[in-house]
């Protein structure tokens, strides 16, 4: 995982652009991807043509010693600035046995002869729908003067676009390094390319299952009782997850996981466990350069991640180490934390900061790269509200509804908030495959029906059914808790007590003066609002970050299943009643 920097239309359909306009561009896009030199500490490289220049800032995973970017073609034609990793590059390479020179080892690579073969055709959903990975990249073609800019299905890499008061397109991996030299600045829409001889962005991520009527009657698993009828179905979702993992282990540095001791991030950490002791690179033909796999998880003293994730690294076998942080460090670490992850939204600021805390400890420690569990709660409908759905339709565009916002919260702050510190998240619950496995499922084996007994059946039961023997009961079972909460119940409780003081009344009053592109709507998100403006002053930038209503992490449209929810606007799990173990009174 790196960053990039492109230009492109330098010329802006005047005269061939001169020697010293072009080298003044090229320092202004030097200057822009030191801004994004966090992301990739390990080497910087440049191309500069007659209309585009790619900079690029590397974060070495994969081929550490030859696979410096920009990337360049056999032939010199077509140059390549990628951020991501492709986790199917060998079955690519294969393809192109005896047709393409491959020049590194980098699994990127594979994007310029993909592209060369789609390239007549214009067919590049097929060519993007090859690759199994996170990504976003940016390409040009310099024979033909084109260019080809794409980003993964979810958006777990980040990637934004801009146009300065030339005209000239901009693309970045961060946000930050479009302010001030762009106009306009725009996220870059997940699963989609853009293609410079089309007028606008194509969608190439398109998925049967995004429609209820495509899933309604897929096999059950279990029936309306709750006995399983199916283990097919259960097991479909094991072997679906343990090939996503495996895959993902790909790495020629040392890599770790996170571990809160949360249902998903034990479940990561447990599968990728059993495949650690060799590597994959070599269809595990020899042992893994670094045999011992390292656990890590935050929070503040006594919390109950730290408790928890202690004891299913116990059972796991994990080095473990757990990381402390006060209240005031978090507080003192909040502007640095707001400017890597570029957003106010409450929820991902409350996530981000012991996420950032954390990332800078597995860095010192000589980690590149962990794996996450992110993606899951969205697959599996694991955020508390679920209980409250009224139906299986309702349950599953919900799904829909908050897999295509993972890029917006989740994915940004496991990104950003890691990155900060270059170290790169994956996320196996992510992976292409698994997530039509997942969203393919009948949902009504995923929704919090009631058993006999009376009670509610626990959120995931069927992830959690499928991995039980790989985890302690208690680990397996446990409850839900979202990352911000389970750090410390009294980190959310600080925020909202310090914001309430910080923020006037009177300057509350005045938010939408202040801010009027997405108003705040607490003095939480008006606290954040201030320092993000600081930094990020455009209103561009202020139309960049999320702004609906929501409760526990809902859409807004959720918040239509119960009428307590009607005046609510809070994302902790706790605020959901009488479903939360420790839910607010």
């Amino acid at each position: 995982m790196c960053g990039f920097v492109g230009a492109f239309d330098l010329q802006s359909g005047s005269s061939p652009i001169g020697e010293g306009l072009k080298e003044e561009l090229r320092a202004q896009v030097l200057a822009m991807s030191k801004k994004i030199r966090h992301r990739g500490p390990d080497w910087s490289g440049v191309y500069t043509g007659n209309n585009a220049i790619l900079s690029h800032e590397r974060l070495s995973i994969v081929d550490p010693l030859s696979g410096k970017q920009p990337l360049v073609s056999d032939d010199e034609k077509i140059i390549l600035a990628a951020n991501g990793e492709i986790y199917n590059h060998k079955e690519i390479r294969s393809q192109f046995q005896g047709k393409y020179n491959f020049r590194t080892g980098s699994d990127c690579e594979v994007i310029i002869p993909l592209y060369k073969k789609f390239r007549e055709s214009g067919d590049f959903t097929a060519m993007i729908e090859q690759l199994s990975g996170i990504f976003a990249f940016a390409l040009y073609d310099s024979e033909n003067d084109v260019y080809l800019i794409a980003r993964d299905e979810i958006g777990v890499i980040p990637l934004y676009q801009g146009w300065d008061k030339n005209g000239r397109y901009y693309v970045a991996s961060e946000l930050k390094a479009l302010e001030g030299d762009c106009q306009t600045i725009e996220e870059f829409p997940n699963g989609q390319y853009f293609y410079s001889k089309d007028e606008k962005p194509t969608r190439w991520y398109k998925r049967e299952w995004e429609s209820f009527d495509a899933v309604k009657n897929a096999p059950k698993a279990t029936d309306e009782k709750g006995e399983i009828i199916n283990p097919s179905v259960i097991e479909k979702v094991r072997n679906g997850l343990e090939s996503a993992v495996r895959a993902q282990l790909m790495s020629d540095v040392p890599y770790g996981v996170l571990l809160s001791g949360g249902l998903d991030s034990s479940i990561i950490a447990a599968v990728t466990q059993k495949f650690s002791k060799k590597r994959i690179e070599t269809d595990s033909k020899e042992a893994a350069w670094w045999p011992r796999l390292h656990s890590f998880a935050v929070g503040l003293e006594g919390s109950p991640d730290l408790i928890a994730a202690q004891k299913a690294a116990d059972y796991i076998g994990t080095v473990h180490h757990e990381v402390h942080f006060t209240i005031q460090e978090a507080l003192d670490a909040l502007p640095d934390v707001i400017y890597h992850i570029e957003t106010y939204d409450i929820t991902t600021v409350r996530a981000s900061t012991p996420m950032y805390l954390l990332a800078r400890v597995i860095k010192s420690m000589g980690i590149k790269m962990v794996l996450s569990g992110e993606g899951s709660d969205e697959l599996f409908g694991g955020y508390l509200y679920f209980h409250k759905a009224p139906n299986a339709q309702e349950f599953h565009e919900e799904l829909v509804r908050k897999m295509s916002k993972l890029h917006l919260y989740d994915c940004l702050r496991a990104n950003k908030s890691l990155m900060a510190w270059g170290v790169e998240g994956r996320v196996p619950f992510l992976d292409k495959d698994f997530i039509d496995v997942a969203m393919g499922l009948n949902p009504s084996d995923k929704m919090n029906i009631k058993l006999p007994d009376g009670k509610q059946r626990m959120e995931k039961w069927i992830l959690r059914k499928a991995f039980e023997d790989l985890l302690p009961e208690d680990i397996c079972w446990r409850q839900k808790e979202q990352f911000s909460d389970g750090v410390g119940y009294s980190w959310i409780d600080t925020l909202k007590k310090m914001t309430e003081e910080k923020v006037s009344d009177a300057e509350f009053a005045r938010r939408e003066n202040r801010f009027p592109v997405n108003p705040p709507k607490t003095k939480e998100e008006y606290y954040y609002r201030e320092i993000y403006s600081s930094l990020f002053p455009s209103d561009s930038a202020a139309k960049c970050v999320p702004h609906e209503a929501g409760v526990a992490c809902s859409t807004a449209k959720a918040l239509e299943w119960d009428a307590a929810w009607k005046n609510m606007d809070e994302p902790s799990g706790r605020a959901i009643a009488g479903v939360h173990d420790k839910a607010y009174k």
